[in-house]
């Protein structure tokens, strides 16, 4: 499935703004996650299921970069996409822009490493890569 991506469709909530009438800025890392569950489902690889046979994703790195505001009730798309980075690890590219205009509000990425259930680094569990 090269090239793919999810796209989520959502609107910012009061309690995700601040004084300054904007998105609060720990708010993206979570809505990189609502992308990051969607974009695995997508594939057929639920995090739940990834779970379940004992493979976590525990963020290793993150990046963003704060590009525009986005205010309480504003619709916003986020657009997912992955890589693998070497044998065992997973990069997810988000991109969040308003859903009228297009116009950047967060873009960035975290690195995921897949571990067992001890934190010891594996391999992409059968199938993952090929999911891709």
């Amino acid at each position: 499935m090269p090239g793919a991506e999810s796209i989520v469709s959502f609107r910012v909530r009061y309690s995700e703004t601040d004084q300054m009438g904007t998105y609060y800025n720990s708010r993206p890392l979570e809505w990189f996650e609502m992308g990051r569950t969607d974009f695995l489902r997508n594939i057929g690889m639920p995090y739940a299921g990834i779970e379940k046979k004992g493979v976590l994703l525990p963020v290793i790195e993150a990046h963003l970069e704060y590009r525009g505001r986005a205010r309480y009730d504003d619709a916003l798309k986020l657009i997912t996409t992955a890589t693998m980075v070497g044998r065992a690890r997973i990069r997810f590219d988000v991109r969040i822009v308003h859903a009228d205009s297009g116009a950047e509000i967060v873009r960035g990425y975290t690195i995921h490493a897949f571990a067992d259930l001890s934190g010891k680094p594996i391999r992409p569990p059968a199938g993952f890569v090929e999911a891709l």
